[in-house]
């Protein structure tokens, strides 16, 4: 049974010498990917690191908070459209445009944060919805955000270095990535955090112990759009176009799935949940190409559905998933994890 002797054991940051030795060797994986892997597995591997940047910021509203949101698509597209636009007509370099995109993204969540004030559950969730549906509409009517045709991407150059590849972009969002998920964790342990989770477990309980909930519960709303302003823009370099198309509102409930399935309010778990997933929609694009399982899939769509419905299929894998993991493991992958850490250590008992 492990036990607390020190109350410093609740803000350090690494609990043991396995948990160093993990790190280290994740450290010294993520640093060798680039120079063993092919050009495409980076890209992979960089499009699961934006996702975890934005699911973990959606883990601090919904897994900490106990607040809904299904309109962080719309933070997405504000990062995306914002880090572009500061660098071509602000002249701003990379890094600062990225961080003022994030800022202005988190005043939108500050803004956004005002309506859970007074709504909970299923109504605010329908406020958060039509934000995001809301901002890809204005998007697409501005012609300095490029307007229904979208916007290109610029050169992305910091400092002497040009970044032309998804190499040389891996060995800037990695490092970025990293820093937000310590942050992240940072945040749950200080007094915000504690806040944070007392508005979650009893919010009447929460405002009678002194939690300010105006306060914490607009912070946690522009935390978590910073987060995914962040990851917006950092994707808009990765696939160097963005239209807003890209930012509807399926992208929204995507972050939420891969928050759920990896296991809310837990820090390991929306990380997983989100390359998990990440995985499976790049993989699931393209199920058509797959050996024996695509030919089956065409010819059972030429007969009962059709084509286009296959090139969907993977809202329907990641809907299974979903039911899955509320009806069998609500704490979702993590919760798989815990299961299988006690298992292991009272084995064969």
């Amino acid at each position: 049974m492990d036990m607390k002797r020190d109350y410093y054991e609740d803000i350090q940051l690494f609990s043991s010498g396995v948990v160093i030795f993990w790190f280290v060797a994740m450290m010294v994986f993520l640093a060798v990917v680039p120079f063993i892997f092919k050009n495409y597995y980076i890209y992979v591997i960089n499009f699961m690191a934006i996702n975890v940047i934005v699911v973990l910021g959606l883990n601090l509203l919904v897994g900490y908070t106990g607040l809904i949101s299904l309109g962080h698509a719309g933070f997405f597209a504000i990062g995306a459209y914002g880090t572009v636009v500061l660098i071509t007509q602000a002249h701003l370099p990379f890094l600062l445009a990225l961080l003022v995109a994030g800022l202005i993204a988190a005043i939108f969540g500050f803004l956004l944060g005002l309506p859970a004030l007074r709504l909970e559950g299923p109504y605010l969730a329908i406020a958060t919805l039509g934000f995001g549906v809301t901002v890809t509409q204005v998007i697409g009517k501005i012609k300095i955000l490029g307007e229904r045709q979208g916007l290109h991407a610029p050169d992305l150059i910091i400092g002497p270095w040009h970044f032309d590849t998804d190499k040389d972009f891996y060995f800037l969002l990695i490092p970025i990535a990293i820093i937000l998920a310590f942050a992240a964790r940072n945040i749950t342990k200080t007094k915000v955090g504690r806040a944070f989770i007392s508005i979650r477990d009893a919010e009447i309980a929460a405002e009678t112990m002194g939690v300010n909930l105006t306060f914490y519960k607009t912070l946690a709303f522009a935390l978590s759009a910073f987060y995914a302003g962040i990851g917006g823009g950092l994707y808009a370099f990765v696939l160097r176009f963005i239209e807003p198309e890209l930012f509807s509102l399926s992208l929204s409930i995507m972050f939420l799935t891969m928050a759920v399935v990896g296991g809310l309010g837990s820090m390991m778990g929306p990380i997983a949940g989100a390359c998990l997933l990440s995985w499976l929609d790049l993989q699931l694009r393209n199920i058509l190409d797959i050996p024996y399982l695509g030919e089956w899939l065409r010819s059972l769509s030429q007969s009962y559905f059709s084509l286009t419905g296959v090139s969907n299929i993977q809202y329907i894998v990641f809907g299974g998933i979903l039911l899955f993991i509320m009806l069998f493991e609500p704490l979702g992958i993590f919760g798989i994890w815990i299961r299988t850490k006690k298992y292991w250590k009272t084995w064969p008992f």
